[in-house]
This record gives structure tokens, C-alpha cells and sequence, in this order.
């Protein structure tokens, strides 16, 4: 009772939040498009706002060509509508506070043709400008650096050159073009060891499997292997031991709730994300190991810190937050999670949150960026 009370609120608010934009929208500009009447503006923009929803119940059915551009239209429109909303809302404060004050320049009513198609044209360039810088700061993955200490021996190992990468959401968006890019710059950093932390596929394996994905996994070679934990997106679409399968076709070795001793030297701990209810804690995950030698884990979501840090965990890895990914996200983020994105120490536990390299949703990204991240680990 409780969810389905939540899916209502959701789509209320939702439905809401594309009426009033679509609402302005049409008071400010309107009346300037060629041959749009009322009815055909309404049928095409709830099109347009629905059309996110629609594609992910349609897609069974749908040719492949057009469910991407629905999908696009779709991931595209939820930024739009982010952005349209804090505009717009900024807007009506500021008529406002002027009506409250006794001021109200013919400029702030929409029914002055003139000043709504000036607001509009202008509300039109700023959003544009936003969707386009976003899109490239999404598809230009950085390089992001860190040295880390950890005060143990591992055995004739003295440094561990790692490649973290996290929430790549392959699909339709980010596809495999895009993951060739990623792997060709993982191989330039010449890793010894590549790990995967989560939400690598978008909810859904066919797309990894039609565009072969599993062969340009292949193409990365680091000296101890690529290994992977799943996130909660693996468990939205698909069935976990499929994806499983699937990436291990890409020599991808994934590890739920399991542990590998490395070289000898330290140990890699990877844990099932917390979507699993069967999820092991991590007393249990660990039990017989040897917490002498440096413990480093993979954990999706980098929340309950405690219980690494009470573990013994020398470093964890993980993604989740996307950094906020759009303005103002990540002020929620802050809300959340004791570290959303960087570095992080609490005496001899250290953490390193991605923001990933992929996106969800709107494939743009605004005060975040797509990182591959590039560690140095020296033990002592």
C-alpha cells in the first residue's frame, strides 16, 4: 500500500511540474508557432514529457531505430524540465515579491506579447546553451588522479597501479561506441588492475549483448584482471546471473559477496549492492581473511562507512551518486551520503567515491563531470 501511495505521489508530481512548464510554455511562446493551436501543442508536448515512460513500456514491441529516439527525447526532456521548472518558479517569485510591493512593469505579465516572446526567446537560449555544454561535458571523460598510502605490507608488492571505473549505464545512450573511448583511455594508464563498481549496464542486457560489448571488454589487459561488483541497476531489467554470464564473456570476473587474495599480497573484497536483500554483512562477507595484509573493497553505494571502517577495510571504492550529475543535485547528495564524491579518510580507512563515466537519464552532465579515476596505491 505504502509504494503504490509513493508511485502515485511521484506521478503527481511529476504530471504537475510538465503542466505548469508546459503551461508557460505555451503563454510565452505559443502564439509564435507557425500553425499550433492549443489542442496540437498539448498532444505534442505530453508526448514529449511522457515519452521516457512510454519507451520503457513500448519497448518490447518497438523498432530498435525508433525507441532510441523516443528514449533520447525522453532522457532529454528531464533535464529540460529540471531547468524550465527553476526558471520559471525564479520568475513567477520575482512578479511576485514585485505585485507585493506594488510594482509591475509590463514586462512581467505574459499577456504582453512582446515581453513573453523576449522571456521566452531567452528562457529558450539559456536552457539550449545548458543542454548542449552538458552533453559535452558528459561525453568527454576525465582523468582523475590519487595517491594513496596504505600502511601495510602486501608481500612483494610495493605499488598497485588501479583503473576505477563506475556507472558506465551501457545501453542505447551510452553505447558501445562510447565504451571502445573508455577502454582505449584505461589501456593509455597501463593498470594492473581494472574494477568495475556498479551500474556498468542501464537496467537492461540487450543492448550490451546486440552491440557485442562483451568483445571490447575484452580488449582491456591489465596484469591482475578486470573484476566487477554489481549495482543496483543490474538488478532493475535484467536478471543478475545473466548479466553475470555476460560479463564474464567480456573476462570480466564479478565478485558478490565474495573475496580474491591478489598476488599474494592484499586482498579484493566486492560486495552485493544493497538492492539485494540477501546481501551478506560484511563480517560475514570477510570471515577468514587475514586482516594483516591490505584489505581493499568494492562496495556500489558508499553508505553505513562504519562497518568497513569497524573491518578493518583499508580502502573502499564505489560510484552511486554520479556526483550530483545535474545542478543542484548534489546539495541532496550533501543530505545523504558522508562523502558523494572525492576522497575521504577516517584515520586508517580511506574512501574514494567516482562520480562515473557514464550517465543516467538526461546523458548530459552539469556542475559534475565523467571520470575514469587513476590510482596509485603505495603499501608500507
Amino acid at each position: 500500500m505504502v509504494v503504490i501511495l509513493l508511485i502515485v505521489l511521484v506521478i503527481s508530481i511529476y504530471g504537475l511540474a510538465n503542466f505548469y512548464v508546459g503551461l508557460r510554455g505555451w503563454q510565452l511562446l505559443g502564439s509564435f508557432i507557425p500553425f499550433m493551436n492549443n489542442k496540437v501543442y498539448w498532444i505534442i508536448f505530453w508526448f514529449i514529457a511522457t515519452s521516457f515512460i512510454l519507451v520503457r513500456i513500448s519497448s518490447s514491441f518497438l523498432p530498435t531505430f525508433i525507441r532510441n529516439i523516443i528514449s533520447l527525447i525522453g532522457s532529454y526532456w528531464m533535464a529540460v524540465l529540471l531547468y524550465s521548472l527553476i526558471l520559471l518558479v525564479l520568475i513567477d517569485i520575482v512578479r511576485l515579491i514585485s505585485k507585493l510591493f506594488g510594482y509591475k512593469p509590463s514586462w512581467m505579465t505574459f499577456s504582453n506579447q512582446k515581453s513573453s516572446f523576449v522571456i521566452g526567446i531567452l528562457l529558450l537560449s539559456i536552457i539550449s546553451g545548458i543542454i548542449i555544454w552538458g552533453t559535452w561535458n558528459a561525453v568527454n571523460v576525465k582523468i582523475r588522479h590519487y595517491d594513496i598510502d596504505i600502511n601495510k605490507k602486501a608481500g612483494q608488492i610495493e605499488n598497485l597501479h588501479i583503473v576505477l571505473i563506475s556507472d558506465i549505464h551501457l545501453g542505447y545512450i551510452v553505447n558501445n561506441k562510447r565504451l571502445e573511448g573508455m577502454v582505449d583511455k584505461i589501456n593509455s594508464l597501463n593498470p594492473d588492475l581494472v574494477l568495475l563498481v556498479g551500474d556498468t549496464i542501464d537496467d537492461n542486457i540487450e543492448p550490451y549483448i546486440k552491440q557485442n560489448m562483451a568483445e571490447t571488454f575484452r580488449k582491456l589487459h591489465p596484469k591482475l584482471g578486470v573484476y566487477a561488483v554489481l549495482g543496483n541497476h543490474e538488478f532493475y531489467g535484467s536478471k543478475p546471473p545473466v548479466i553475470v554470464k555476460n560479463f564474464e564473456e567480456g573476462n570480466i570476473k564479478v565478485l558478490r559477496d565474495q573475496y580474491v587474495k591478489m598476488d599474494g599480497g592484499f586482498y579484493l573484497v566486492g560486495r552485493e549492492d544493497l538492492t539485494n536483500k540477501k546481501r551478506e554483512t560484511l563480517n560475514q562477507n570477510i570471515s577468514g581473511i587475514d586482516k594483516t595484509l591490505p584489505i581493499i573493497l568494492m562496495d556500489h553505494q558508499p553508505v553505513k562507512l562504519e562497518e568497513p571502517e569497524k573491518e578493518g577495510v583499508d580502502l573502499q571504492l564505489s560510484g552511486h551518486t554520479h556526483g550530483g550529475q545535474l545542478f543542484p543535485a548534489r546539495i541532496i547528495n550533501h543530505l545523504i551520503y558522508a562523502d558523494d564524491w572525492g576522497y575521504l579518510r577516517k584515520d586508517n580507512f580511506q574512501l574514494i567515491v567516482s562520480s562515473g563515466a557514464g550517465t543516467w537519464g538526461p546523458p548530459i552532465r552539469i556542475g559534475s563531470d565523467s571520470e575514469i579515476v587513476d590510482i596509485n596505491v603505495r603499501f608500507k
